[in-house]
């Protein structure tokens, strides 16, 4: 299957559950974009610092480089969250979509919290997650899905369109 796929979203939106069950149903590589922040970037983020664009821009270079490197297609999880971000990693890739996991404030900062202190990402930083969202919507190559939807549902709903969409 030769199909790279983003699954993006403000955090606690589900990116990584959504992102594993499409790698598994698809039979494609699961790239964890938080795999590849900078100690210095995950420092920030568990006190609650939010990133900059300039903290996340070595970031975004990696998971560039981690797409260029699956040419066969890849599921990636990455927030995203502004446009100039989707550009850098289209660049990369070519013919790249985005799955983006919608989800409110509110539903946000409750899964985050409920992860407790055991993951790197504060729920002091949900806020600035949706400040900082550019919405895709309108953006070619872009599915758009109500992340409170059930998980085999999601799944369902990404693979059936990485499956029939083309760019």
């Amino acid at each position: 299957m030769d199909v790279s796929l983003v699954i993006m979203g403000v955090a606690g939106c589900g990116k990584s559950s959504v992102a594993q069950a499409v790698a598994t149903e698809l039979g494609l590589t699961l790239i964890e974009g938080d795999d590849f922040h900078g100690p210095a970037s995950l420092a920030k983020m568990r006190l609650g610092v939010p990133l900059t664009d300039a903290d996340r821009a070595g970031w975004l270079n990696a998971l560039a480089l981690q797409l260029q490197s699956h040419r066969g297609g890849v599921v990636l999880t990455c927030s995203a969250l502004k446009r100039r971000y989707r550009d850098r990693l289209r660049d990369a890739t070519p013919g790249l979509r985005f799955v983006h996991l919608e989800v409110d404030r509110a539903t946000a900062q409750a899964r985050v919290t409920a992860r407790g202190t055991a993951h790197f990402f504060s729920a002091d930083l949900v806020e600035s997650q949706f400040v900082a969202l550019e919405s895709p919507a309108g953006e070619a190559g872009v599915l758009a899905l109500d992340a409170t939807a059930p998980l085999h549902q999601l799944c369902r709903a990404v693979c059936a369109w990485a499956l029939t969409t083309t760019l």
